[in-house]
This record gives C-alpha cells, sequence and structure tokens, in this order.
C-alpha cells in the first residue's frame, strides 16, 4: 500500500516561508493525482493545490501567487512551496495521492491514499 509521509512544517511568522516535502514509496499505480490538504481546527477540509496526471496544477484561491505544488522528476516526492504566509494559513497541511484512470482530482475527503500530515503555524 502507498505511504506518504510528509515534513516541513514549523512555526514561522507572518510573511515568511516553508517548503513541505511529501515522500512516497509503495507505488502501484501509473497515474496518480496528487494535492496537498489542509484542515484547520474548526474548518473543513480544504485542497490547497493539485497536480494531476496530465501535469496540471489547481491551486485554491486563498493561496494563488502565494504557494506552487511541484514533484520530484521521479514523481516520488511531492513539494509545497509556500510564500508570504498568512495567520488564516495555520493548519495541518497533508500530503494525498489518488490513482486515477483519467486526469483530474477528488475532493479533498476522497484521496486514496494520505499521510499523517505536517503542522504549520503562522503567527502575526
Amino acid at each position: 500500500q502507498e505511504q506518504l509521509v510528509e515534513s516541513g512544517g514549523n512555526s514561522v511568522q507572518a510573511g515568511g516561508s516553508l517548503r513541505l516535502s511529501c515522500v512516497a514509496s509503495r507505488l502501484t499505480y501509473n497515474n496518480y493525482c496528487w494535492g496537498w490538504i489542509r484542515q484547520a481546527p474548526g474548518s473543513k477540509q480544504e485542497v490547497v493545490a493539485s497536480l494531476d496526471s496530465d501535469g496540471d496544477t489547481t491551486y485554491a484561491d486563498s493561496v494563488k501567487g502565494r504557494f506552487t505544488i511541484s514533484q520530484d522528476s521521479t514523481k516520488t516526492t511531492l513539494y509545497l512551496e509556500m510564500n508570504s504566509l498568512r495567520p488564516e494559513d495555520s493548519a495541518m497541511y497533508y500530503c494525498g495521492a489518488d490513482p486515477r484512470l483519467w486526469a483530474g482530482c477528488p475532493p479533498p475527503t476522497q484521496y486514496t491514499y494520505r499521510g499523517q500530515g505536517t503542522r504549520v503555524t503562522v503567527s502575526s
């Protein structure tokens, strides 16, 4: 079964930057949608960025222009570069992977595989 391990979460001040990483192992399918999903206490889960099997990226409006999702050439490490961080970006961030027969990505609660999360805290 696929295994995802996130890292890179930390506490930073507003305006700062962080880079999250997600190392994937035991991949068994050819195509995945990859996503970064966040959840703050008392809030719904939100896909902040996704990368589909065609290489197309999608971002939540709240992070457009500030966050960048990318993947290494082996497609086993997923990154989320986060700049100009705001207090409202504070959340647990999860890496998700969903096997796909065609391009596209699922809603945040429907990623088949998910890591344990890494916490991001942004102070004002």
